[in-house]
């Protein structure tokens, strides 16, 4: 019977925990010398010739205390009854049950075992909710045995630069990383030597149209093509160019070219749909490039005939604090001293 290879999608943060320990170095054989030497009169056979192969150099991921990664049946899991959260989004959960039928699981569930057959829900009731409504039989999912969320937080930072993702997997850890291990963007920056930028934009390719995510997934689109596609504003134009970008073979350069002039085309054509056209200032491109370096982030500067406005985009809540930090408003709204 042939085993059918996995795809890469649904592996999210359990592609960082091994499933098992791992092998046990085997034995050398006996000196067939040595063996010989038993017998004075026996005739003495030539030696063996071992013939060492070297195994394939893979990144060996460290082992995650009291965790590891399993696919467990959906039926099997019990809510915990001291979930905070009772109400749920049903849009929310409407789109959530199509991205798992497109997409799949890209963030696995966080559980506790209770005894052989049952699990408790830890972390990640709405992906379980869905899976259940969506009729999926089993679920990926983090098998916690301790109660130490900062052990297992720190054990798989120390995997998830060693652990081969593709561009949504690894947007999927660094979100669920952020959202229930209380990670912050520094500490990911810092413990796996990226940039905070970097991080940002990375966790919005999960703001892609499943479809486009399908094919970044699979790697027929690039972690530069979808950054390049993030700046489209209509998930229609997203999916048209992605179609294109496969069709043509276009490279990242291309294709930020291409999305370069469909933004200038977009807001031409909104321009001159105005009875009086925006006024141009020449230092107003300078000042936003100024701004976005000051606040790692893209600064957008628009001045109309009476008045202006100043757009700081931001990826979470968490970078929306960073910004006001650096902006200087304390928690009451006043400017810090």
């Amino acid at each position: 019977m042939k085993n059918r290879p996995r795809g890469g999608l649904g592996r999210g943060l359990g592609a960082l925990i091994p499933t098992g320990p791992a092998p046990a170095a085997v034995a050398d054989a006996a000196d067939p010398i040595a063996d010989g030497m038993e017998g004075a009169s026996a005739v003495a056979a030539p030696p063996a010739v071992h013939v060492a192969v070297a195994a394939p150099s893979v990144p060996e991921l460290s082992p995650v205390p009291g965790a590891r990664f399993a696919e467990i049946p959906v039926d099997a899991i019990v809510p915990n009854p001291k979930q905070p959260r009772q109400v749920f989004d049903e849009d929310a959960l409407e789109e959530l049950k199509t991205s798992i039928r497109e997409v799949g699981f890209l963030q696995p569930i966080v559980v506790r075992q209770l005894d052989d057959e049952k699990y408790e829900l830890v972390m990640g009731e709405r992906r379980w909710r869905a899976a259940q409504a969506v009729g999926r039989e089993n679920i990926p999912a983090i098998v916690r045995d301790t109660r130490d969320d900062a052990m297992l937080r720190d054990a798989l930072l120390e995997n998830i630069h060693r652990a081969n993702l593709n561009p949504l997997e690894e947007a999927a850890a660094y979100q669920q990383l952020l959202e229930e291990f209380g990670a912050t963007h520094e500490e990911l920056a810092r413990r796996i030597g990226r940039s905070r930028p970097q991080i940002s934009n990375t966790i919005r390719l999960l703001n892609l149209p499943a479809q486009v995510q399908r094919r970044v997934a699979a790697g027929v689109l690039s972690a530069g093509h979808a950054r390049a596609l993030l700046s489209l504003d209509e998930p229609e134009a997203q999916e048209q160019l992605a179609l294109r970008i496969v069709a043509e073979g276009l490279s990242v350069r291309a294709t930020e070219e291409i999305v370069a002039l469909a933004l200038s085309d977009g807001t031409s054509k909104k321009e001159s749909a105005k009875r009086r056209p925006k006024p141009h200032a020449p230092a107003l491109t300078d000042l936003a490039d100024r701004l976005s370096d000051r606040f790692d982030t893209r600064v957008k500067v628009d001045i109309g005939r009476s008045k202006g406005k100043i757009t700081i985009e931001f990826a979470t809540v968490d970078d929306l604090e960073r910004i006001v930090g650096i902006i200087g408003v304390g928690e009451e709204g006043e400017p810090e001293a």
